[in-house]
């Protein structure tokens, strides 16, 4: 794989990530909206773990899961090239969204 490829597949992955991690952020948001006020006290926690759980599955995947495919094939240096280019491409949007927080508050 050249180094283009990793570029453009790690963006992928990491764009999969972001979409999902604002899904979830979007559906937290709207709780209230969605569920009401009154919230049950056994199941509002049993909600907010399987959806950490399903969030830590899904996001794992994403991140990890072509480099360990790589690792596994043998590919070990193409599999921490596919890592952190991911890693790099959700901080790239982590720095964006912190930006877009700071130009809102002033």
């Amino acid at each position: 794989m050249q180094n283009k490829d990793y570029i453009s597949k790690s963006f992928v992955h990491a764009a999969g990530v972001l979409i999902y991690v604002s899904a979830v952020a979007l559906f937290l948001s709207n709780g209230e909206n969605i569920f009401g006020k009154q919230v049950d006290n056994f199941l509002a926690p049993l909600l907010m773990l399987l959806l950490l759980i399903v969030s830590a599955s899904i996001t794992g995947l994403l991140v990890l899961g072509k480099p360990i495919l790589l690792y596994f094939n043998n590919h070990k240096k193409e599999a921490f090239k596919m890592l952190f280019a991911t890693l790099a491409w959700i901080a790239t949007f982590a720095i964006i969204v912190i930006l877009v927080l700071i130009s809102r508050a002033s």
